[in-house]
């Protein structure tokens, strides 16, 4: 009851968006249809004013210094725990990677700096995506990063860098965005569930990350979550160009059996699969006829330790895509476990969706 009740809360911001809402009527008519219907003349032609001191500023990632101003807000400013112990550190090949795929606009990449030295104080990121929706075609943007310096968090800089990025997208006669929260808000499509699984045991327990069962000595936990030093599958292989094709045309397979899912173009899976040096690991596994039979991936997406003495990094690895004609999911997993161990990742996130 709790959690359907806060579907109901009143959001000074999200209650004036064209997103859905828990108390609207929906007929089976409106099904498959906007929620909102505007065109280019609708759409303000110049950037929403700021608070006086500050200005918009596009984010030029090829830059080595903008990347980095980028990188210290993100490290210092976004997504941490309750607790304030972790905080996610993501690497400038990392931004890289997730925000200048083909066909990225630079102009999706929304900074605000003010000062003398034009220092960043906020931030939001939109890419085009090509999606599939109960089997339409919608090319949506996907909003990502959306992060205010913590000395700005009462000047009500959110709800500007959405409305903006929104004013963009719409700019592109785009109408339609995904986007995901670590706080519920109005009204979800799908939610997730994180599930960890430990690989450094010892690690995990001395910063806190996890803890010890009652009445379990720390060496039999050990042993308890003990990960092979080698695949148990024997033909495992890092994924090269030439699988992209192949890799391509299976994954948008697998993908078709959601409602809502990307459409990969070869180029886009070149881009997001491909393996980077620390930023993202894929493998293919072969049958007999030398055909992909399965497909898996995780990427690297370390957080900071804000308050040990011995450890600074944790190093994480989160499943990305996977597909098998086998069906051997159970044993892909325990295999991407392996690899994730043999390239000294601490800790293996999957996301239910």
């Amino acid at each position: 009851m709790k959690e359907e009740a806060s579907l109901y809360d009143t959001h000074q911001f999200w209650d004036t968006q064209p997103v859905p809402h828990a108390n609207d009527k929906v007929e089976e008519t409106d099904y498959d249809k906007p929620i909102e219907v505007k065109t280019l003349d609708d759409v303000r032609k110049d950037p929403l004013p700021l608070p006086k001191g500050y200005s918009w500023k596009d984010l030029d990632l090829n830059d080595d210094a903008e990347a980095k101003d980028l990188y210290d807000l993100l490290t210092k400013n976004y997504v941490e725990d309750d607790e304030a112990m972790f905080r996610f550190d993501y690497s400038v090949p990392f931004l890289r990677w997730a925000l200048m795929p083909p066909g990225y606009k630079p102009e999706w990449l929304v900074g605000v700096r003010a000062g003398k030295k034009e220092r960043l104080f906020g931030f939001i990121s939109g890419i085009p995506v090509k999606m599939k929706v109960n089997g339409q075609d919608v090319t949506m943007a996907e909003i990502n990063f959306l992060c205010v310096h913590k000395d700005l968090r009462a000047k009500k800089l959110a709800p500007l860098l959405i409305k903006e990025i929104t004013r963009r997208v719409n700019m592109c006669n785009i109408w339609q965005a995904v986007y995901t929260a670590g706080v519920k808000i109005p009204t979800p499509i799908s939610g997730a569930q994180y599930w960890h699984r430990s690989i450094n045991v010892k690690k995990l327990i001395d910063v806190r990350f996890s803890s010890l069962p009652p009445n379990t000595p720390l060496n039999r936990q050990i042993r308890l979550l003990k990960i092979p030093d080698e695949p148990t599958i024997s033909n495992i292989s890092v994924m090269q160009q030439k699988h992209v094709p192949e890799v391509t045309q299976m994954l948008n397979d697998y993908l078709q059996k959601f409602k809502l899912w990307m459409h990969f173009s070869e180029e886009e899976v070149e881009h997001f699969l491909l393996p980077r040096n620390k930023v993202i690991y894929s493998y293919v596994i072969k049958d007999s006829e030398k055909k992909i039979t399965d497909f898996f991936s995780f990427y690297n997406l370390p957080s900071s330790i804000l308050k040990h003495p011995d450890y600074d990094t944790l190093n994480v690895a989160y499943s990305y895509y996977s597909f098998s004609k086998t069906e051997r999911y159970q044993e892909l997993t325990r295999n991407a476990l392996i690899k994730a161990k043999q390239n000294d990742f601490d800790v293996f996130n999957i996301l239910d969706l």
